[in-house]
């Protein structure tokens, strides 16, 4: 699959990295974030990071998903505010990552610093159908716990 990506910064491709495969078993892409200087998010305060590229996916096949780097979340509780940012495919504007600072430290951005993982992966559009009962399984409506610790 061919993914276009248009450069909506001068920097793009010379002081800021296109997106990057990190290993060739990665799922995902490595976002950069493209700022003129730092930005510094406080404990418990969000930012949204410009990336500096918009991308246009081929069909409305499929979707390009914002996931935390799992170093940033893990080690230092910095990842994207809504979890996962869903780029639609007629989406052509530049992807920002807002970012969210739940750990006990202020966290400081720099130009060029990998933020997010950008995931491209395809689509199924469901056909709702109504019904009174749902298929029953051995789980049934058990929730939160349900399965064990």
């Amino acid at each position: 699959m061919d993914l276009k990506i248009k450069a909506v910064s001068p920097k793009i491709g010379k002081e800021i990295p296109l997106p990057f495969y990190a290993t060739p078993g990665s799922a995902a892409m490595d976002l950069h974030a493209c700022l003129d200087e730092a930005v510094t998010i406080p404990a418990g305060g969000r930012r949204p990071i410009p990336t500096g590229i918009a991308i246009a996916l081929p069909s409305a096949d499929y979707v390009a998903l914002v996931y935390a780097r799992s170093g940033l979340a893990v080690k230092l509780g910095v990842a994207p505010a809504n979890c996962v940012g869903v780029i639609d495919s007629d989406y052509r504007g530049e992807i920002l990552v807002g970012l969210q600072n739940s750990g006990e430290s202020d966290f400081t951005v720099r130009p060029g610093d990998r933020i997010a993982q950008l995931m491209i992966t395809p689509v199924v559009r469901a056909s709702l159908q109504m019904v009174d009962e749902l298929d029953g399984t051995a789980r049934g409506a058990g929730g939160f716990g349900s399965t064990g610790t």
